[in-house]
């Protein structure tokens, strides 16, 4: 048997396998599970829909999450250190490192806006337990957020504040940053998303929500479906940055991968279906349906509340539980770009957090100018962006970056390393498992990474 026995990490370890799977949890439960998820439930034919995307969970989210999280164990380092060090061990070309790099730059520059959006988020947290939210028509809630983005000076504090937030917490290390906040956090997050779905419950429509999501119709899934849950296995995971890697070198010991892939999996869809029968009966109950993303949550959401029993209350707690969701994913986001500043510039945790800050902050700038002094459109695929660097950031990590990163790493683990070497760290005893697992990566996956980026389109 090849052994596969890992050494020390610089960075420190998780006290036990089950704070790897909480923090895991706290990455994947983003925002898309709360306003993306349920909006493709509706869309796509209810439960034809969510069985289509727990099919792509199997078949492209475990392989490749597991994946991810025996390089991270296997290297025991920052995604560069950790591809060069293994493509060494596989007689392979350094040039894989690159590829870490890759996966650390995309985490980096997502981390740049989505800091943006997170900053709306305070600052509608703010508004809701100020009650100046209270009483908006759907008018009115349009101009409230427009006047937001276009508000420069009040989006750079609340896009500060969150970013020093997520920097702090990161500067503390393994166990005195994310173990402590994630401890906490994370059980936080699913008692706020199960508080709502019971207030959901007591709407008046949920019964009528629950069964417009779960309707099996396959004939409005489509083939658009079916390319939308590929890219939802994928994306909602964040199976294209480096986050898994870095969280899986943090594990004290071997252990079945399958397992700990599964927890996580879990917990996302989870997470999803949470939001879903929450988001839902509140929309029906409040007025109607709306479209997905920030325009449910800033617009839609925040007039729905208004006439149901506390909705003040429970709309500040949907914009706290949005706030608290945004951080932990932030934290993943950015402790790859940490963790190699430790190792290549060999200095402190709290200078690497700050240096990292000092990169992304301007970003963030430019994106939040970019909503409108530094405004300008252009045409991707067909679809017309209006907001400048804003939309180039998210179109270059989106469409290009992550999924490139995706397919290079179930490259590298299929066809680079050893399949003894794989079988061993994975703890698959079953040959024929290993092997499921294998060709996913060596053909099922970059398969389906394809075809998303050949439906492109469907995500703009």
């Amino acid at each position: 048997m090849t052994s596969t026995r890992v050494g020390k990490t610089v960075h420190g370890h998780w006290s036990s396998p089950w704070m790897f799977v909480l923090a895991s949890a706290g990455f994947v439960v983003g925002l898309k599970n709360i306003w993306l998820f349920p909006h493709h439930l509706a869309l796509y034919g209810g439960s034809a829909f969510l069985v289509t995307y727990l099919v792509f969970l199997l078949l492209l989210g475990v392989p490749l999450l597991m994946t991810q999280i025996m390089l991270g164990r296997l290297g025991r380092a920052a995604p560069v250190t950790a591809l060069a060090t293994l493509a060494r061990r596989a007689r392979a070309a350094r040039h894989w490192r690159w590829l870490g790099a890759a996966a650390i730059l995309a985490g980096f520059l997502v981390f740049s806006y989505y800091s943006v959006v997170a900053g709306w988020i305070l600052a509608y947290a703010a508004r809701s337990a100020s009650g100046a939210l209270n009483g908006l028509t759907a008018d009115g809630a349009a101009s409230v957020f427009t006047a937001l983005v276009k508000d420069s000076e009040k989006q750079l504090f609340w896009h500060g504040l969150f970013m020093a937030l997520t920097l702090y917490t990161v500067a503390g290390g393994v166990r005195a940053g994310l173990e402590r906040v994630t401890r906490y956090v994370v059980p936080l997050i699913f008692a706020l998303l199960l508080l709502l779905v019971l207030y959901a419950a007591g709407s008046g429509a949920f019964r009528l929500g629950f069964e417009y999501l779960l309707r099996m119709d396959f004939p409005q899934l489509g083939g658009d479906g079916v390319l939308v849950a590929i890219g939802d296995a994928f994306f909602s995971l964040g199976l294209g940055v480096a986050t898994f890697m870095m969280y899986g070198a943090y594990l004290p010991r071997n252990g079945p991968v399958f397992r700990l892939a599964l927890y996580v999996i879990l917990a996302d869809v989870a997470a999803g279906l949470f939001a879903a029968f929450a988001v839902f009966p509140i929309l029906f109950a409040g007025g109607g349906l709306s479209a997905a993303g920030p325009g449910l949550v800033f617009q839609s959401l925040a007039v729905a509340f208004d006439p149901l029993p506390l909705g003040a209350l429970m709309r500040t707690i949907l914009f706290l539980l949005l706030a608290l969701v945004a951080w932990m994913s932030t934290v993943g986001l950015v402790e790859p770009a940490v963790a190699w500043l430790v190792e290549s510039r060999k200095c402190s945790r709290q200078r690497a957090a700050l240096m990292t800050g000092a990169a992304a902050w301007p970003l963030g700038v430019v994106s939040i100018l970019s909503l409108d002094h530094w405004a300008f459109s252009f045409s991707f695929f067909g679809i017309a962006r209006t907001f400048g660097f804003f939309d180039i950031l998210i179109v270059f990590t989106s469409f290009v970056l992550l999924p490139f990163v995706g397919l290079g790493l179930a490259v590298f683990a299929g066809w680079v390393l050893r399949p003894e070497i794989t079988r061993a760290a994975l703890a698959i005893e079953s040959p024929c498992a290993h092997d499921v697992w294998l060709w996913l990566n060596r053909l099922a996956i970059p398969l389906m990474l394809v075809a998303l980026l050949f439906g492109v389109r469907l995500f703009l």
